[in-house]
């Protein structure tokens, strides 16, 4: 009997041994249902799912007559509720945490069937009063439902739009008090996009934008900036988008893809040039996830949206901002540098700023995090606000 990628499968220790092969299935993804995690305690196996980007605990427990299934009390709505540990050798405890986007991050202790007690709980870095947390679904060019966060007040305003989409990561809500505090705080508004090439609706959300359809993740990205302005959430003009290392690949498509959808573009340690990029640095190993270059196969569908090799004349591109590291071990900062170098010389609107420290992070401290952070919100700040007097 063959089995979904996805699915987590039960077996009787002794038996299993002896060669009888009698699966139980525990959980079996579906279109809108993925496993995170699975965790023992002494009698009973704790479930992180997640449908359609929010996580749910359930407890199974295994009796003679097969498995109980109970559900488990987590997070609030949208939180991103995860198990850190357990003491499967001595009972039935364990550890959750807790956050998200107005959230701070809550550790408590527990024990599956009672209540949890608060052990911790991370300090507010901003006043999130007046401020929610809102789901949305776009629908990209195929027709698939692309889930997205939007996070703030409910008045429209300057937007900041994130995604990755690849290598199946997940984009769960999470607390962030740069974000609150130097954007939301400020009277911006956030939005995280769950697009395909994420790990959000389980391996197959990943395949999904591999390779040669990789162009469905940033289908799926374009639909999600056009679904918040239909929604009277933001305009064009007032949207900037952001994104790091993949994420900064994503950028650099929309930039030269889509450039009408945004005001505003932030690509930091960003993957641009596909042509050469198994050349450098750690690009080799990402063959799986985007393809060979040197197969002419594979460079046809890359050459399509290589950011690099898109770069037009004359186009409506907005404003962006690249920031990279000299010292970035993973994406060499050579694509940053050319892609601005070749923004400038067709006249773009384009700024640069590379630290000469911090790997692929771009900061090897706070301090430096910060200025990066710093140079991000309010280049967006500026740019998205244009009749704001400087």
């Amino acid at each position: 009997m063959t089995y979904p990628a996805g699915v987590l499968l039960a077996a009787a220790f002794d038996p299993y041994l002896d060669g009888r092969r009698e699966l139980t299935v525990l959980f079996r993804p579906d279109d809108r249902t993925s496993l995170s995690s699975y965790t023992w305690t002494r009698n009973h196996l704790i479930l992180v799912t997640i449908t359609d980007v929010r996580t749910r605990l359930h407890v199974l427990t295994p009796d003679a007559s097969g498995w109980r299934r109970q559900p488990m009390a987590g997070g609030a709505e949208f939180d991103d509720t995860r198990i850190v540990d357990t003491d499967p050798d001595n009972d039935d405890s364990y550890l959750i945490s807790s956050d998200g986007f107005l959230q701070p991050a809550t550790l408590g202790l527990g024990t599956v069937g009672g209540e949890v007690a608060i052990l911790k709980r991370e300090s507010a870095f901003f006043d999130a009063d007046g401020m929610a947390v809102r789901q949305f679904f776009a629908v990209s060019a195929d027709g698939t439902r692309v889930p997205y966060f939007v996070v703030g007040a409910a008045s429209a305003g300057p937007t900041i739009l994130t995604g990755y989409g690849g290598f199946e990561v997940t984009m769960t809500p999470d607390y962030s008090g740069v974000i609150g505090r130097g954007w939301l705080a400020r009277g911006g508004t956030y939005a995280v996009a769950n697009i395909r090439g994420g790990g959000e609706y389980g391996p197959g959300w990943h395949r999904a934008a591999q390779r040669e359809n990789r162009i469905k993740a940033f289908e799926d990205f374009a639909a999600v900036a056009a679904d918040l302005v239909s929604r009277g959430i933001t305009t064009p003009e007032r949207l900037g988008i952001e994104g790091g290392s993949n994420g900064g690949l994503l950028m650099g498509v929309m930039l030269t893809r889509y450039p009408t959808l945004f005001g505003a573009v932030v690509a930091m340690v960003p993957l641009l040039d596909m042509r050469r990029y198994t050349k450098l640095l750690a690009g080799a190993s990402w063959i799986a996830e985007y393809g060979d270059p040197d197969d002419e196969a594979d460079w046809a569908y890359l050459r399509d949206f290589s950011p690099y090799h898109n770069v037009r004349p004359g186009r409506p591109y907005p404003p962006a901002l690249f920031i990279t590291s000299t010292r970035d071990d993973r994406v060499h900062p050579g694509h940053a540098r050319k892609m601005a170098a070749l923004l400038r010389r067709h006249g773009y609107d384009v700024s640069y700023y590379e630290n000469v420290e911090g790997g692929h992070g771009a900061a090897a401290d706070n301090a430096q995090a910060a200025t990066n952070w710093a140079l991000t919100l309010e280049f967006f700040w500026r740019k998205l606000n244009p009749a704001t007097q400087w």
